[in-house]
């Protein structure tokens, strides 16, 4: 590849129903010569997730390059504010270098008793979206009764960490034995659903003799429909995600008239809600990551060229906790 070209993975075809690795093609782009204001970097690591999947129906355009978040180092530079050797975060993933006039990049200081690869996932945008999502959106108390559906992914996981962390009765969804054995043993909450063997509104109801205060849906469909018929009297439901139903065919929701008569709370939200807490996940979040209380998972594939495998793998459940791709060292 000459220097200056970029690889990228394209979106080439809308996908129906699950992705499928013709949707997707590699391509090599030219990139500029620096200008005086702008900065090169080269991506070490970039993100996908399961949010990207509306995009394809409709946000991401035809031949060009996915985005997503990813971090990097930059290697040249002609900016005033960005260093050669900086790391940078940015929404740019989906590449494995990128000439940047600086706007949307963010630099980043890592911990150094910290692995890098957490500021894309539980000191990143799916941490935040957990944190938030759940105290801020979610309004949770100490002690209360809380669900998390995918509670072995990147968000759910720590979702489903803080509530223990708060005191609360956890109980989570996931997809393997495998799956569920690390949120008990590891994680630490209370019961795991596999959703696959055991028909989620009865292992639902089973699990929480006390009802559900607060959901935290990543799933929708019949995993909304199970939380709803167990939602005590004022419960929240902060609806994060609708994976269920982002390729097609979701079950439909037949208990909605419970948030009537149980005065339950359903919002739907993005991080951009409370950004206002941003400094204050970053200080308990990098806490709780040092002193082990939040623990995690990592499924590493390497190569931009695997990218597309690794997004269309998150809806077969491939991954545990965060998917990652390490594009160079």
């Amino acid at each position: 590849m000459s220097r200056a070209a970029s690889r990228q993975v394209h979106l080439v075809r809308r996908p129906e129903g699950v992705p499928q690795p013709d949707d997707f093609a590699l391509v090599e782009a030219p990139l500029p010569e620096l200008a005086e204001g702008e900065l090169l970097v080269e991506n070490l690591w970039m993100s996908v997730d399961p949010y990207m999947r509306p995009r394809m129906t409709a946000g991401f355009e035809l031949g060009e390059a996915l985005s997503g978040g990813a971090i990097g180092r930059v290697v040249s530079s002609r900016h005033a504010v960005f260093r050669e050797g900086d790391l940078v975060r940015s929404g740019l993933g989906f590449r494995d270098r990128f000439v940047s006039d600086g706007r949307g990049l963010q630099t980043l200081k890592p911990d150094p008793d910290l692995p890098l690869s957490v500021y894309l996932h539980a000191l990143g945008g799916t941490g935040f979206t957990a944190y938030g999502g759940l105290l801020e959106i979610g309004k949770l108390k100490d002690g209360e009764q809380v669900f998390v559906s995918t509670a072995a992914g990147a968000v759910g996981s720590v979702a489903a960490q803080i509530a223990k962390l708060k005191g609360c009765y956890v109980v989570g969804s996931t997809g393997s034995d495998d799956k569920c054995d690390w949120l008990v043993n590891q994680a630490g909450i209370d019961v795991a659903i596999n959703y696959k063997t055991h028909p989620i509104r009865q292992a639902v109801a089973s699990a929480t003799p006390r009802g559900i205060d607060v959901y935290f849906d990543n799933v929708g469909g019949e995993h909304l429909d199970a939380a709803l018929r167990r939602m005590n009297m004022l419960g929240r439901i902060a609806v994060c995600g609708m994976i269920s139903g982002y390729n097609g065919g979701g079950a439909p929701v037949s208990e909605l008239a419970n948030i009537i008569y149980g005065r339950v709370t359903l919002r739907g939200f993005v991080a951009a809600d409370f950004m206002g807490a941003h400094e204050r996940f970053l200080a308990e979040m990098t806490g709780w990551l040092k002193s082990g209380r939040i623990k995690y998972q990592e499924t590493v594939v390497d190569g931009l060229d695997q990218a597309p495998g690794a997004l269309i793998g998150l809806f077969s459940g491939a991954n545990s906790g965060k998917m990652l791709v390490r594009l160079a060292k």
